[in-house]
């Protein structure tokens, strides 16, 4: 039961951060922001919120900080809006999954640069194989 109510709780924050981030923040110092996913602890306490920025990594960095800098204002219009006893305090942190994935594309590819043979999707019909 506890799990579930921190999934929830979780995807609500993510859905008002996210919206928040798009119409109510005029920091010029936060880029384009993609809240992917946002980890609450058991006791709703604290909630990690993991965003994708574009951009290189000075500018992710940047932008990580500028957000952390202005979590003030982020939890006060959050407040506004979900209620709940207590608000998670409220932790940014720069999501890596989407670097982690092209790189792995990336070896993919050339391991199939260098066996010669191009990439042949594999059929889920048993009666397609030869």
């Amino acid at each position: 039961m506890a799990i579930r109510r921190t999934l929830r709780v979780g995807e609500l924050i993510k859905r008002e951060i996210a919206d928040i981030l798009c119409r109510e923040m005029k920091d010029p110092k936060v880029g384009f922001v993609t809240v992917s996913s946002v980890d609450v602890t058991k006791d709703l306490r604290t909630a990690f919120v993991r965003v994708s920025v574009m951009g290189d990594d000075e500018r992710r960095q940047e932008t990580v900080r500028s957000l952390n800098s202005a979590v003030g204002f982020i939890q006060k219009e959050l407040s506004t809006r979900v209620r709940l006893r207590y608000m998670p305090k409220l932790q940014f942190r720069l999501d890596t999954s989407l670097d982690h994935f092209m790189h792995i594309s990336e070896l993919l590819a050339e391991i199939r640069e260098g066996e010669g043979t191009p990439h042949r999707p594999q059929s889920k019909d048993p009666s397609e194989e030869v």
